[in-house]
């Protein structure tokens, strides 16, 4: 029931279990004896007593338990005694005669319930599976064991900058990056609640370590692609190994979006890849471009996994698609150990398609770059059609590369880019 609907006090035990919780948390006076009941938006209840320490005007809160632990009866009985106790002058925190032992005392508005409602919270905003795991981790092995139990007012600067530098510790830069903003949204919906006034994370970039340059994935540059290229056809993988290889290489996508790719995502017929936002780094859905290569790979490979749910279905019973070690070790497997890497295939198309004057704009989309600022914002364009071109010619590049390049097949694909980029305006 709504606490607008409470018709008497003291409230029935029938009311104080049917009460619901609200957006925030808030209490109900249960008797004249200064005792109240509060709910919690998580569900929880419990007791609280409001008092005047002897010799002050300041009023505070004491905790008397938890409901239903502490039952209605129990609860008037503990703050009879020490109602009675502060008449007499005595402080009922310091008198071990009150028999509220300190354990049994809720900490106020803890740090961890603010930061349960933050995840939640993005829960129903929607986001990717993934990124909810992300939060998850760092939750429980960076956040809540250091400042969980804390009342959120109490929480200090030096307490969140102690938890920013146990993560660089560890070299997680990234992760003490998203940490920073993570906290400072749990703060800030702390803040619109009511339930603190202050952000004690809002300068933890001041003191932040600078994160030392990130190594690129080991990858291969055009010279080097014709003998790589020939040495992949010729592996002895198996046919999903080789079909996840070559797909990697010829869209440029991400090996784990590659490893989690659905059937139902692909339309042959129109030639497009549709990757849900759920298995992209950038949480949001992208489209990619299918050259006929892709296509004649892809018709092979349904044949042996077309009624899995995957494309690449694990072969193990704990797995639910192949391991992500699984391409890398074919191209270790074809002479390239520490020379190419799945992920590095994508420095590969980069490079290559903006060495022969690909425009950025296109380069960048087929690699679901975010945009930064207010670009990402306001900028929408997929180039699809214009990367259905891009990509074609690309996939063509590398056959040539494999089969052998001539001057005038160079002079042919120069001469294909520049129209390429006449028929878009570029």
């Amino acid at each position: 029931m709504k606490r607008s609907e409470i018709k008497r006090r003291p409230m029935a035990d029938t009311v104080l279990e049917a009460l619901e919780p609200e957006v925030t948390e808030y209490r109900e006076k249960y008797n004249d004896n200064r005792l109240y009941f509060t709910v919690n938006p998580s569900g929880r209840k419990r007791w609280d007593l409001r008092y005047k320490k002897p010799g002050s005007n300041t009023w505070s809160w004491m905790g008397l338990g938890s409901y239903p632990n502490v039952s209605a009866k129990q609860a008037k009985e503990k703050s009879a005694k020490i109602v009675e106790q502060l008449d007499q002058g005595i402080d009922p925190r310091a008198s071990k005669e009150t028999g509220v032992i300190e354990e049994t005392i809720p900490v106020m508005n803890p740090f961890r319930e603010s930061a349960e409602f933050w995840y939640q919270k993005k829960i129903k905003d929607g986001r990717a599976e993934k990124t909810l795991k992300s939060y998850r981790y760092c939750l429980n092995n960076d956040i809540l064991p250091a400042i969980g139990d804390k009342p959120i007012t109490e929480v200090s600067r030096a307490d969140c900058a102690d938890i920013q530098e146990s993560i660089e510790g560890r070299g997680a830069h990234n992760t003490s990056e998203k940490l920073r903003t993570w906290l400072n949204e749990i703060f800030g919906i702390a803040i619109a609640r009511g339930l603190t006034e202050n952000n004690p994370a809002s300068n933890l970039k001041d003191i932040a370590l600078k994160a030392p340059p990130e190594k690129q994935y080991p990858h291969l540059l055009e010279p080097q692609l014709p003998k790589f290229l020939m040495a992949l056809a010729n592996s002895p993988s198996r046919i999903k190994t080789q079909v996840a290889s070559w797909l990697v290489i010829r869209t440029a996508s991400r090996p784990g979006m590659v490893r989690f790719s659905e059937w139902d995502q692909f339309d042959f017929d129109k030639g497009i890849w549709s990757a849900p936002a759920d298995i992209m780094k950038m949480e949001r859905d992208h489209l990619v471009p299918l050259p006929e290569q892709v296509i004649r790979d892809l018709m092979e490979l349904r044949k042996l996994t077309g009624r899995s749910k995957y494309l690449f279905p694990s072969d193990g019973p704990n797995g639910t698609v192949m391991s992500d070690a699984t391409i890398n070790k074919n191209f270790a497997r074809v002479g390239y150990k520490g020379e190419m890497t799945g992920h590095g295939s994508r420095h590969t198309a980069k490079t290559l398609l903006s060495e022969h004057g690909w425009p950025k704009e296109w380069t960048e989309m087929q690699l679901a770059h975010k945009k930064k600022g207010l670009e990402g914002v306001y900028d929408k364009a997929a180039y699809l059609e214009p990367r259905k071109k891009m990509m074609k010619w690309y996939n063509d590049y590398l056959d040539k590369l494999q089969t052998g390049m001539r001057e005038e097949d160079k002079r042919e694909f120069r001469l294909r880019v520049t129209q390429v980029k006449s028929e878009h305006s570029v």
